[in-house]
């Protein structure tokens, strides 16, 4: 594999494109994926096709999934084309997991024609964070390719680099264009009608005062204050008409170029989301605001072709009954994604600031409750509990896509269980994970990832001929025992893997709780019928 240096100039700057060339790198036996830390899931450009972004603890690239349904209507996956990224970038920048801002905790992932699917950029800063606003990757069937943006020099005036990350897309195929959001510096419209090798390249700015588009200086100082934040883009797949979500009301602008308030009732809001789609056709939209270490935000809908304005959307006990208290707001969710069904809507959200996720499922009436409650969800929340996921992990993107031409399917993206795919609207999930062939009777047993942090999560792997009770140890390279996961738990035979995702990981810690050192650590399996398996792990030590 070769790395090609490609030079251009553009309007804005001039940049460094890294092209990656051949076919891509093989995975491993039994890998569909980089890791089972996916972050994004997008429509593929065929149907049953499916794009997941995942990162591993030393490997990351995008992945092509082709899924089909046997005649069971079981979802089953083919072989995947996969596209690894330059361990230089990242679409994921560092302090996602911890930022309280909603346009940053969202990994924004979009099909745009001949640039194939674009995911946001980053760069390492002076402390080796991925903290610096390159552009967007463009990823296509032929390979990776970076794009980076680079910046103008008034960009020196802003003092935090993440106030012109990239947090949104929205492709418009008539036009061949690419709009991307980048906060503090407006939008950059990338039109690619000569060619994707070959795009012309604008940016703009809203003028907050007569919401007129200016044309980005290329040199000099900027009043940033006289312009619009832009957070999030989508297009109408009808009328054409671009939606943008700004730091104050959400504006839409028309196939002549005008400039229009979208919503009297959102005016003054800080819109961070917009998405459109359904039948009838639909826009949701999220309002989010930090002050004093105050998150408020809320979640608005509006039924398009109707003459209301958007409305914050309201939350529905068993019994059909509008709560008073205002859920959304109470619980500090963030969106992390929309996937439409028909009048459905499945809103994916995240917590702010924590590990509680999943999606809500709102209808024409408002967010219905599954009645289902533990000490680690809400009445609305469908989540690990609901059985979206087999493991409770992180959901952190979700998505629609046709299946086949009858069956449109729901994917949503998670945290260190893969993803997992639905095919009846959400009712039942399949699991996709990187699964390698196995022995049985403990023949083979797989550490996945095999490279971990402490706090991190790897799997052990393994199968077994008939029903046993299972006991796994984990040993320094020295043998000595630091930890013993579980000890004569019940499993069953299975064809391909016996691992209960729930309880058979290890985060490398060891039985007291403590992150252990830096090494390489071997993990014993044994069952009841004198069967006895090993891994091999290796701990970075430290914790994420």
């Amino acid at each position: 594999m070769s790395f090609t240096k490609v030079k251009f100039l553009d309007r804005l700057t001039v940049g460094v494109v890294l092209l990656l060339c051949g076919a891509g790198m093989a995975l491993a036996e039994g890998e569909i994926l980089f890791s089972n830390w996916a972050v994004s899931v997008a429509p593929g450009p065929g149907d049953g096709q499916l794009w997941v972004y995942s990162r591993g603890e030393v490997n990351q690239g995008v992945a092509l999934l082709n899924l089909n349904l046997d005649a069971s209507r079981k979802v089953k996956v083919g072989k995947p084309q996969v596209e690894p990224v330059d361990n230089e970038f990242s679409a994921v920048h560092y302090q996602t997991y911890a930022d309280k801002l909603a346009e940053r905790r969202r990994f924004p992932m979009e099909s745009a024609g001949d640039l194939g699917v674009v995911l946001p950029m980053f760069g390492l800063d002076e402390e080796d964070h991925f903290l610096e606003p390159r552009g967007f990757f463009s990823l296509r069937e032929a390979g990776t390719i970076p794009t980076p943006l680079d910046m103008p020099a008034l960009v020196e005036s802003i003092e935090n680099p993440m106030d012109y990350a990239v947090s949104g897309f929205a492709y418009q195929p008539s036009k061949k264009t690419l709009y991307v959001a980048r906060g503090r510096l407006g939008m950059v419209e990338y039109e690619i009608s000569k060619g994707a090798g070959n795009p012309k390249i604008e940016g703009k700015l809203l003028e907050k005062k007569n919401h007129q588009w200016v044309k980005m200086p290329a040199a000099g100082t900027s009043d940033f204050s006289k312009y619009l934040d832009i957070f999030d883009l989508e297009q109408n797949p009808e009328t054409g008409d671009l939606w943008i979500a700004t730091a104050q009301g959400l504006w839409m602008q028309s196939a002549t170029g005008d400039v229009v308030s979208a919503s009297k009732a959102l005016e003054k809001e800080r819109v961070t989301g917009v998405w459109i789609g359904g039948k009838p056709l639909q826009v949701i939209v999220e309002t989010s605001s930090l002050r004093k270490g105050v998150l408020t935000g809320a979640l608005w809908r509006k039924i398009l072709g109707t003459k209301d304005d958007f409305k914050k959307v309201v939350f529905l006990d068993s019994a059909g009954k509008i709560q008073k208290k205002d859920v959304y707001d109470n619980a500090d969710y963030t969106v992390t994604g929309v996937a439409f069904m028909g009048d459905k809507a499945y809103v994916g959200v995240w917590v702010a600031g924590g590990s509680v996720s999943g999606y809500l499922l709102l209808d024409a009436k408002g967010v219905r409750t599954h009645g289902k409650r533990t000490e680690s969800t809400d009445l609305w929340l469908n989540g690990f509990e609901t059985g979206v996921t087999d493991r409770d992990a992180i959901i952190t993107s979700i998505t629609n896509f046709p299946l086949n031409a009858k069956t449109m399917g729901l994917a949503v993206a998670t945290d260190g269980n893969g993803i997992s795919v639905s095919a009846d609207s959400g009712k039942t999930w399949t699991p996709v994970l990187n699964r390698a062939r196995l022995g049985g009777n403990l023949g083979s047993v797989r550490m996945v990832p095999s490279v971990i942090v402490a706090g991190g999560e790897s799997l052990v792997s393994y199968k077994v001929g008939k029903d046993s009770k299972i006991t796994i140890e984990v040993f320094s390279y020295d043998m000595r025992r630091v930890r013993k996961i579980v000890s004569g738990a019940p499993r069953s035979a299975d064809e391909s893997r016996s691992t209960n995702a729930k309880e058979d990981f290890w985060d490398g810690m060891d039985d007291a709780g403590r992150p252990c050192t830096m090494g390489i650590y071997y993990v014993r399996v044994k069952d009841n019928h004198g069967h006895v398996g090993w891994g091999k792990v290796m701990s970075l030590g430290g914790g994420r």
